[in-house]
């Protein structure tokens, strides 16, 4: 991602997400580390509704291996959220997911991050191709490189 926060029309997939009044902190605005759980909340989301993913007695999940998060506006509670997602990279068994994290309606994002996940066996933990109905619901996100338009234009 660029160093300038991303704005709405980067993300091909945008869902709703409520702060709590319990995602404030002492300073009076959502803390940092509650965007790890509005990315967590916004992947997992998706999993389940486009891919089928099933959290809770499915032979794949999901574990996260890295995350990242860059802070541009506060925000707080009551705002009304939205968290835009694209696939940064595909692989077999992994998955770069690039978030943003917007006020409702608003055009820039607040925070933006990324986060990825090795899909495992439940029980073994060990590494597993990503199941098909998933694939093709995080395939529909991909987004290209940057850059990938001015290289096949000759620019």
């Amino acid at each position: 991602m660029s160093d300038t926060a991303p704005t709405r029309a980067d993300f091909p997939h945008v869902c709703p997400l409520d702060t709590r009044w319990a995602d404030n902190d002492l300073y009076g605005h959502v803390n940092n580390v509650t965007y790890y759980a509005y990315f967590d909340s916004a992947v997992n989301r998706y999993l389940i509704e486009a891919g089928g993913l099933d959290i809770h007695d499915g032979p794949v999940i999901g574990l996260v291996v890295e995350s990242g998060c860059r802070y541009h506006a506060p925000v707080a509670f009551p705002d009304r959220l939205e968290a835009g997602l694209r696939v940064a990279h595909l692989g077999n068994r992994a998955v770069t997911y690039e978030l943003g994290i917007f006020r409702a309606g608003e055009a820039a994002a607040c925070a933006d991050g990324r986060f990825v996940h090795v899909f495992v066996d439940r029980h073994s933990r060990r590494a597993v191709p990503i199941p098909e109905p998933v694939r093709a619901a995080l395939a529909r996100l991909t987004t290209p490189a940057p850059d990938a338009d001015a290289s096949e234009s000759g620019t």
